[in-house]
């Protein structure tokens, strides 16, 4: 599971299964922490000098410590719930279902099927795209990518369904990607195109967060990361995520023999050579909920890193939502710069008290955003912001704040399927979720539904066209 790291300037690498209790005691004492198993990081230097990043990395290494104890029944647990979710989908519905267990007919949910939901598909039951968004809209790009990313949660069988039938577009390929770090495909992905024949438009996007997958929370709240020359810091998960090479780091070209394992970002960039080559005019867009929109960002960037111009003039924009952070300061300026010259938008969509987009903590020097913040609050009025309000999360002065939106939030779901429309009721599911919101406040508000929501409902605003511009004029939006 090692590498060494010399493709890289500058690391630290936390390893929170082989920090003891007492470790994690000794993180706000010991001078020669460096020296610790579950610390790695260059000899001779200091990376957590002064109590609040010490604090910093208890966090991450006990969140870390406590999801990796919970890793094997959270998954299970997880499993066995979305499975009971598709029963009565599956069976014809709840009255049907019921008569088959009376006549031991029980059909069981196929995970493989066109008709089996994740548990994100669950939690938000929309399928259809957004009519009132045309192609040439300012917000038909948004609006398509945040149905885009949903999608991504589900199986093959179910995403072609909806992209071929609901949507009446062209189904290219579901990926599933293998990390060197985990061995193991932790990656999915899905891409499709606007029409078969001169298609204008082609869509990359990623799988998010899981809701019972330890390992991709444990991503999310992990500090480690990797310092690229000429780039800055970037977030080690993510990249390991994305394809980055045991003990090589980022080469331009990789083997590609027929037996050698699918990385995410070799392979998609292999692929959309291919299929944009057929359409001069046609464009790509990358997307992503979550963990997802890490890897869109991340993938836009090792584009940069490798010089890819032919693809990045073909880039017409990225938009991520409740994405975390990927990289320091440096990173952020080194993007600006690129999507500058390229003239590639960058739209980063957060929505209230959404925790996700919090994550990993900013302290300025480890994990920061950059470009413009789309920012939408419990009632989906927006502006256009450099950073979202509490941008921490782990506030105690935001506390009861929070605990406040989380209450309406519930409340809502009951008022706007009558005031805006049936395509906007919340299931029994979803307003159990929002119940956990009331105990976590900012976890039920990372699902997808108020992302779509916000793309529907959301007030309109004038949007920079890149991720350069001054982002003070928009603050009254």
């Amino acid at each position: 599971m090692g590498c060494n790291k010399e493709f890289c300037k500058d690391y630290l690498e936390l390893k929170a299964e082989e920090a003891s209790c007492y470790d994690l005691f000794r993180i706000f004492y010991s001078c020669e922490l460096e020296k610790k198993k579950f610390l790695d990081a260059p000899e001779g230097t200091d990376k957590i000098r002064g109590i609040q990043r010490r604090w910093i990395v208890f966090v991450s290494v006990s969140m870390q410590r406590f999801l990796l104890s919970v890793r094997k029944p959270m998954n299970i647990i997880g499993s066995k719930v979305e499975l009971l979710l598709n029963y009565p989908s599956c069976n014809g519905g709840l009255l049907k279902l019921f008569f088959n267990i009376i006549l031991g007919e029980v059909i069981r949910p196929d995970m493989k099927s066109e008709n089996f939901m994740s548990m994100i598909g669950q939690l938000d039951w929309r399928v259809d795209l957004d009519k009132t968004k045309n192609v040439g809209d300012n917000y038909y790009g948004p609006s398509l990518a945040i149905m885009a990313a949903k999608l991504s949660y589900e199986n093959e069988a179910f995403t072609k369904k909806v992209i071929t039938h609901n949507w009446q577009m062209d189904f290219i390929k579901f990926y599933s990607f293998w990390n060197a770090y985990q061995e193991v495909n932790t990656t999915q992905a899905i891409m499709f195109q606007d029409k078969v024949e001169d298609s204008n438009l082609v869509v990359v996007a990623f799988r998010g967060t899981i809701p019972y997958n330890a390992d991709h929370w444990i991503t999310d709240v992990d500090l480690s990361w990797y310092e690229l020359e000429g780039v800055g810091k970037l977030h080690a998960g993510f990249m390991k995520a994305l394809g980055l090479q045991k003990n090589k780091g980022w080469p331009k070209e990789i083997d590609e023999s027929p037996d050698q394992k699918l990385f995410a970002y070799y392979q998609i960039r292999k692929e959309l050579k291919m299929i944009l080559s057929k359409n001069e005019k046609a464009k790509f867009i990358l997307t992503g909920h979550s963990l997802g929109g890490a890897l869109a960002i991340l993938f836009a960037a090792i584009l940069t890193l490798h010089e890819e111009e032919w693809l990045l003039d073909r880039l017409e924009g990225v938009y991520t939502f409740g994405q975390p952070r990927v990289g320091d300061p440096q990173f952020g300026n080194f993007m600006k710069d690129k999507f500058s010259k390229y003239d590639v938008k960058y739209y980063r969509h957060v929505y209230s008290n959404d925790m996700v987009p919090r994550l990993p903590y900013d302290d300025t020097t480890f994990f920061k955003h950059f470009g413009s913040c789309l920012y939408y609050n419990s009632f989906y009025n927006g502006k256009v912001v450099e950073e979202e309000p509490n941008k921490n999360y782990f506030s105690v002065l935001w506390f009861f704040p929070m605990l406040l939106i989380a209450v309406y939030e519930f409340i809502r779901g009951f008022i706007l399927p009558w005031t805006k429309g049936s395509h906007y009721r919340e299931d029994w599911f979803q307003t159990m979720f929002r119940m956990v919101g009331l105990v976590i406040p900012g976890l039920s508000a990372h699902t997808t539904m108020d992302y779509v929501n916000l793309t529907r409902l959301g007030s309109i605003l004038h949007l920079p066209k890149s991720a350069h511009q001054d982002q003070d004029r928009h603050k009254d939006d």
